[in-house]
């Protein structure tokens, strides 16, 4: 489907409330599907996903700009008007995650609850953040991916998944997937994003649900904190152990019963 100058690569399943599904930096549908943090297809809810612009099946932009967190909230509001969505929940991880904070902002009539996994870095510690992910685009442009992959097998693995044999290679498996300048590209677009500022996230008044985990600095537990402090209608749940965000399912799918009874 073609949207703000991209064409976007969209699946729709289930029946219930509408939740829009957006996933993280440099995933998609496919990589999602090798291990996801949240069953979609077992909530009781009409699920959209989609591959944000520059990001698995849909089309790459040359506008650096247009990888900013509130411009994929921009390209979320519209899919959801193309498709007939009027009110929804907006979910998703790290990436997604932002994206849905924006669109909260954005169209406060519209997003009726947030479902916001491992929110990532924002405001103050952001910078840090995008200098990574400027070094690692131009590694992968001068050097090839092979050295970020290299990089990255030297970073201990978020808690719940330091036992987990797979976690390196699933993510070099899923970094060898790309074509590199295109990765580049949306590591480098995504020196553009930031969360909305502390007041804009403060005025979001519907029902929101924080699933975050320790150990990772790209998505630390003090960006949730803050989230569930200035939001007031914030339930929050960190966790340290795979069995632990292997209920994410569980808890998201009693927060999608619990505003189906309240809406």
């Amino acid at each position: 489907m073609k949207i703000r100058g991209a064409e976007i690569a969209i699946e729709e399943f289930g029946s219930g409330v509408n939740v829009i599904w957006g996933h993280g930096l440099t995933q998609s549908r496919a990589l999602e599907n090798q291990r996801p943090l949240i069953t979609l297809s077992s909530l009781d809810a009409r699920v959209l996903r989609y591959d944000a612009r520059g990001h698995g099946d849909s089309e790459s932009t040359s506008d650096l700009n247009g990888y900013g967190w509130d411009e994929l909230a921009e390209d979320q509001l519209t899919l959801a008007t193309a498709l007939g969505i009027g009110r929804y929940v907006a979910a998703g991880a790290s990436m997604g995650a932002a994206t849905a904070l924006h669109a909260a902002v954005i169209s406060p009539e519209r997003v009726v609850g947030l479902v916001l996994v491992i929110p990532p870095t924002g405001w103050e510690t952001r910078a840090e953040q995008t200098s990574v992910y400027e070094q690692s685009a131009s590694l992968i442009e001068t050097v090839g991916v092979e050295r970020v992959v290299a990089v990255g097998s030297l970073i201990t693995p978020p808690d719940p998944f330091v036992d987990d044999a797979e976690f390196y290679a699933r993510r070099a498996e899923g970094l060898y997937s790309w074509n590199p300048s295109r990765l580049a590209h949306v590591m480098r677009g995504a020196t553009r994003a930031q969360l909305p500022t502390r007041q804009q996230i403060a005025s979001i008044r519907c029902p929101t649900l924080i699933l975050a985990w320790t150990g990772d600095p790209g998505h630390p537990i003090g960006t949730a904190a803050e989230l569930s402090r200035l939001i007031p209608h914030a339930t929050v749940h960190v966790d340290s152990t795979a069995a632990a965000v292997d209920r994410w399912t569980a808890h998201v799918a009693d927060f999608l019963d619990e505003l189906g009874q309240t809406d």
